[in-house]
């Protein structure tokens, strides 16, 4: 009985915890973009009932081009973030009226001059923190872009 009260507690902390999860709403996986232009890079945060509070959000693109088979997926890009492109607050708000919308923010980031074409990884970092604890939340989410 106390397991299968332990097992429905650490669902649900799994679950509220989950709806806290951010998104990488654009670029799309594989654009290509740039070195040297203005990106914009969209965070979605769906809405939850667990309160929460936006503490700091990190967006960073690391060339995958000096790794092994000159690929993102050749490495771990969660361990080495790169070109830091923004740090700082995180302020997600709902983008428009429509019903199934999700609060979201914009942010445009320079991409470095002298990126190497190939493939790089975008990596949004987001630190909150969660619940009446409240409890600490760091969570990485990263894409694979192409320099050109």
């Amino acid at each position: 009985m106390v397991y299968a009260l332990w097992l429905a507690v650490f669902s649900l902390l799994a679950a509220l915890a989950h709806g806290q999860m951010i998104s990488i709403g654009a670029p799309a996986e594989y654009a290509a973009i740039s070195a040297g232009s203005n990106i914009t890079v969209q965070v979605v945060r769906p809405s939850t009932l667990t309160g929460s509070q936006e503490i700091a959000l990190v967006i960073a693109l690391n060339s995958c081009t000096e790794h092994p088979d000159n690929t993102c997926s050749s490495f771990d890009v969660t361990q080495d973030l790169g070109h830091v492109m923004y740090s700082g607050p995180f302020a997600p708000e709902y983008q428009s009226s429509e019903p199934d919308s999700q609060p979201a923010q914009n942010f445009t980031v320079l991409v470095p001059e002298g990126m190497p074409q190939g493939e790089a990884a975008l990596t949004v970092s987001h630190f909150s923190l969660i619940g009446a604890g409240p409890y600490p939340s760091l969570e990485v989410k990263n894409i694979t872009l192409i320099i050109q």
